[in-house]
């Protein structure tokens, strides 16, 4: 059935984002009467509920209006059957129904959804995601654990000021805990473990055993990944950062406790206290006397055992808990599409990320780095063939730094190990689909054209394939323009003449063998794009 609006609305009032400015008490429509630029909505499905924040983007600034929490457990169904349930795609369906009616009360124009974990793992997301868009009209994203660890730093760094800062970042989630290092404001590294609070509970059985007893298999199995986890502590953390629904319960429990040094802080004294007097309670005690949610009162043992031995691992003072994550990022990404300033820094962050991935492998950085500035001029002087978006150029950029990084593996045959290192290495900041389309580029910037047989490039979508083509056929010419890696051109325009693109390479000595290279490698480009291919 596809979506059609709903007459009735449901939807939270007004409600406080610590470090924002915010609404509360606040007509929404007293400030559309400000002229108001764009209304923006995130939706994050995750394993232990689906949460939404609304927030208004005017003059540079998010304004938070409006947040929803639906009570719907995916994570039950994924971590011990595999697939989600009818009965639980249904109130899923539901819940969607709900925030879309919120997300027309609120006149929202530009709405993001995206599934982590549980979704992620679930056999039957397409499913699911097409429940989703047919009940509500609301397409959602499936992201990676890499993706999801960016947009929660996303937004720790619209809240905490990072620079100069090595910071540890720890998000507890339903389905897993992401460990992200930032360093100056940048992206470092960042690993997911399945260690998720509702995991723990349908793994470990939670209902076969008392309280101790789980417990006890909880600390097991968090032990059992001390060394993975003690791998990526080795060097002294400046500031921890605590995000998710049971952290943010946590830091209020331990404020409540008065372990805490400060408000929205949690110490690792305030935790264990915070932990005994919670193992002290059954579950339907935690919701009388702490005043939990009857979700948050279940998973809340496991997440703060988890914590527990990060924490110790880490050796940190205590953890702070701004109140933001992977909503907030979410939205401040939306901006970067009505923000140039943002889109540049996502630009930058990603970039760099591609950079540091290139140097694990030992690339040669100046060809690299040439052959991206090659294929984003030639990609710039193009557009009227290409007629490709300004995300595509970036992609373009990113297999352009990253062709060659197949020589770590062997020479021979390097486009092709190219593929398969960035098709197991993502870079953080590109989707699964798009990583998919920097490796398929990446692999055909020699040899092989694209061909229908070929398992990675039939594994995109129609549309995709031809993204893929346009793009690899300007990686050709740009990497022929460096051919003898020697950065000799330094620029290249581009002039269109009946039917005819002739290029024009520019730079220091004689170009003739770098124009003989262009010709030798011409053969894709013209079949993509039906014109004859000169070089002056």
């Amino acid at each position: 059935m596809a979506w059609t609006p709903p007459n009735q609305s449901s939807y939270s009032t007004p409600s406080r984002y610590p470090g924002f400015e915010v609404l509360d008490g606040v007509d929404p429509l007293r400030i559309v009467e400000r002229s108001v630029t764009h209304t923006l909505a995130a939706i994050d499905v995750g394993a232990n509920a689906i949460r939404m924040a609304v927030a208004r983007f005017d003059e540079g600034r998010l304004v938070f209006v409006d947040r929803i929490r639906e009570s719907v457990r995916l994570g039950t169904d994924v971590f011990t059957g595999g697939a989600v349930s009818e009965t639980t795609l249904e109130r899923v369906t539901d819940a969607f129904i709900r925030l879309r009616s919120a997300i027309d009360q609120h006149g929202a124009a530009h709405i993001r959804a995206v599934g982590t974990s549980a979704l992620r793992e679930a056999t039957n997301r397409e499913l699911v995601v097409d429940r989703i868009f047919q009940a509500s009209g609301v397409d959602v994203d499936v992201i990676s654990a890499e993706e999801e660890a960016r947009f929660i730093f996303l937004g720790v760094a619209s809240k905490i000021d990072l620079k100069g800062r090595r910071a540890l970042l720890i998000d507890i989630g339903g389905g897993s805990v992401e460990i992200t290092f930032a360093e100056d404001d940048r992206l470092l590294s960042t690993t997911s473990f399945k260690l998720g609070a509702v995991r723990l509970l349908q793994v470990l059985g939670e209902r076969k055993h008392d309280e101790r007893a789980f417990s006890r298999l909880v600390h097991s199995y968090v032990g059992a990944v001390r060394k993975q986890l003690r791998h990526h502590m080795g060097q002294p953390i400046d500031l921890c950062v605590g995000t998710g629904g049971n952290m943010e319960a946590l830091a209020d429990l331990c404020r409540q406790g008065k372990g805490s040094d400060h408000a929205g802080a949690i110490t690792p004294a305030s935790l264990d206290a915070t932990l005994k007097a919670l193992q002290t309670h059954a579950i339907a005690e935690r919701i009388q006397k702490f005043g939990l949610r009857p979700d948050r009162a279940d998973v809340i043992v496991p997440a703060a055992i988890v914590l527990q031995h990060i924490v110790a691992l880490a050796g940190v003072r205590d953890v702070i808990v701004p109140e933001v994550g992977l909503k907030e990022g979410l939205l401040v990404e939306m901006t970067s599409a009505l923000d140039g300033g943002r889109k540049d820094a996502h630009r930058d962050q990603l970039m760099s990320w591609a950079l540091r991935l290139g140097r694990k492998y030992a690339f040669d950085e100046p060809h690299g780095t040439a052959v991206a500035r090659l294929a984003g001029q030639l990609f710039d002087a193009m557009r009227p063939l290409h007629r490709l978006e300004d995300g595509h150029r970036l992609l373009l950029e990113v297999a352009a730094l990253l062709h060659d990084i197949g020589h770590f593996v062997s020479v021979s045959k390097h486009h092709k190990h190219t593929y398969y290192l960035l098709t197991a290495t993502p870079v953080l900041g590109l989707t699964e689909i798009q990583m998919a389309i920097v490796a398929n580029v990446a692999r055909y910037h020699r040899k092989s054209v694209p061909k229908p047989h070929h398992q990675g490039y039939a594994a995109l979508s129609p549309k995709d394939r031809v993204v893929t083509s346009k793009l690899a056929a300007l990686l050709r010419l740009a990497d022929a323009l460096d051919g003898e890696h020697d950065n000799q051109v330094s620029d290249v325009t581009v002039r269109h003449d009946r039917g005819h693109a002739v290029l024009g390479p520019k730079g220091g000595g004689d170009v003739l063998l770098v124009k003989w290279k262009v010709m030798k490698k011409a053969e894709l480009f013209e079949d993509v794009f039906g014109v004859k291919l000169l070089v002056e």
